[in-house]
C-alpha cells in the first residue's frame, strides 16, 4: 500500500513518512521545498512540486496507483509570518488546498488525513480541551487551519470526500533513529530556547508566575513528533472503520491529557542534560496567556492510540538530533 504525503519533506511530514516505512506503507512524497528538506526524502519517492498543481498530482497518481489514501501536511506555520502575511498564508494553506482536494477527487481518491491543529481552540485559561470545545483560532495560521477543516467538512458532507483531521499543539524530538527531525537551527518554541539557553549558558526566561495552573507558570501540550506520527499510520489504518458514509468527517485531538507546565519542562530538561539550567522569573510577555491542553479520549477509542513517549525522551531525541541535523543541512 502507498500513501501521499504532501509537505513529507517538512518536520511532521518527514517524520510520518519514517513512521510509514516502519509499518510496512510506502510513502510518496510531494514538496515543494519552500520550508521542506531535499535532504529528507533520501530513498523515497518524491516529487518536487507544489500541491495546487494539477497536471503534477494526475502524474503522481497514473505513476503510483496504489495511492490508497493523502496525509495532507503542507502548510506554512509560523504564527508572526502569518500576521505579517495573511493573503500569503491563506493562498498557501486555503486556496491551495481546495485545489489539491480536486485534483484528489479527480483522481479517484476520498480518503484523506489532515494534519491540523490545536491552535483553532481558544486554549488560554489552563483547563483542557476536547472535540467539543468551542474553536477560537487567534492568528492567520490557526484560522487558515479551522477553514480548511470546515472546507474539507463540507466537501465531504457532499460525497466527495472523507476526512480525518489530526489536531496537536506542540510536537517535540526527532524520528527515533534520527532520519529527521526540525529543520530550524534557532527554533522559536519552549524547548529550542531551553535548549539555546543552555548551550549558550544563559538563565532561561520563565514568562509569568501567576496563571491559574498547578504551578502558577504557563501550560502547553508537548508530544513526542514520533507519537504524532504513529497516529498518523493509525488513522490510515483505520480510516475506513472510523469514517462511514452517515459521519464523513471527523477530528480528533492528539495530546497528552494533562500538558506540561514551564517549570516542569525546566525540570525535564534538568533531568536530561549534564550540567542543569538556570531560570529566572519574568512578568509575561504582552499576549501571553495560561494555555492549555487536550484530552485524547477519542483518539483512544477510535485510533488505539496514547502517547507512549515521554517528554524527557522528546528532549533527549531533539538533543541528540542537533549533531545530525548540522551534518545532514549545511544551510
Amino acid at each position: 500500500m502507498s500513501v501521499l504525503i504532501a509537505g513529507g519533506a517538512g518536520y511532521i511530514g518527514s517524520t510520518v513518512a519514517s513512521a510509514c516505512l516502519d509499518a510496512g506503507i510506502t510513502p510518496v512524497i510531494l514538496d515543494n521545498l519552500v520550508r521542506g528538506r531535499a535532504e529528507f526524502t533520501d530513498g523515497r519517492i518524491f516529487y518536487e512540486g507544489d500541491i495546487a498543481d494539477g497536471a503534477l498530482v494526475d502524474r503522481i497518481f497514473a505513476e503510483h496507483p496504489d495511492i490508497s489514501a493523502v496525509v495532507h501536511c503542507a502548510a506554512l506555520i509560523v504564527v508572526p509570518e502569518s500576521v505579517a502575511d495573511p493573503i500569503g498564508y491563506y493562498e498557501a494553506n486555503v486556496t491551495k488546498s481546495l485545489e489539491f482536494v480536486r485534483h484528489l477527487h479527480r483522481n479517484g481518491c476520498d480518503r484523506l488525513i489532515f494534519s491540523s491543529s490545536a491552535s483553532i481552540y481558544r486554549a488560554e485559561d489552563g483547563s483542557p480541551v476536547t472535540e467539543e470545545s468551542p474553536l477560537a483560532p487567534q492568528s492567520p495560521y490557526a484560522r487558515t487551519k479551522a477553514v480548511c477543516e470546515g472546507m474539507f467538512a463540507d466537501i465531504a458532507a457532499a460525497g466527495q470526500l472523507r476526512v480525518l483531521s489530526l489536531r496537536y499543539f506542540n510536537p517535540v524530538g526527532s524520528d527515533p533513529l534520527l532520519r529527521t527531525g526540525l529543520q530550524l537551527k534557532r527554533p522559536s518554541h519552549a524547548l529550542g530556547k531551553l535548549i539555546e539557553a543552555h548551550q549558550e549558558g544563559t538563565a532561561f526566561a520563565v514568562t509569568g508566575v501567576n496563571y491559574p495552573t498547578r504551578d502558577g507558570t504557563g501550560i502547553r501540550d508537548y508530544v513526542h513528533v514520533w507519537d504524532l506520527a504513529a497516529a498518523h499510520v493509525a488513522a490510515i489504518e483505520r480510516f475506513d472503520s472510523v469514517l462511514t458514509a452517515s459521519a464523513p468527517s471527523i477530528a480528533i485531538n492528539l495530546g497528552t491529557g494533562s500538558g506540561t507546565t514551564v517549570r516542569e519542562l525546566c525540570a525535564a530538561f534538568n533531568s536530561v542534560v549534564s550540567t542543569p539550567l538556570k531560570t529566572i522569573d519574568t512578568d509575561p510577555r504582552p499576549g501571553d496567556v495560561a494555555g492549555g491542553y487536550t484530552t485524547s479520549d477519542r483518539a483512544a477509542k477510535l485510533l488505539g492510540w496514547t502517547p507512549k513517549l515521554s517528554l524527557e525522551e522528546g528532549i533527549r531525541s531533539a538533543l541528540a538530533w542537533i549533531p545530525v541535523r548540522d551534518e545532514m543541512l549545511k544551510d
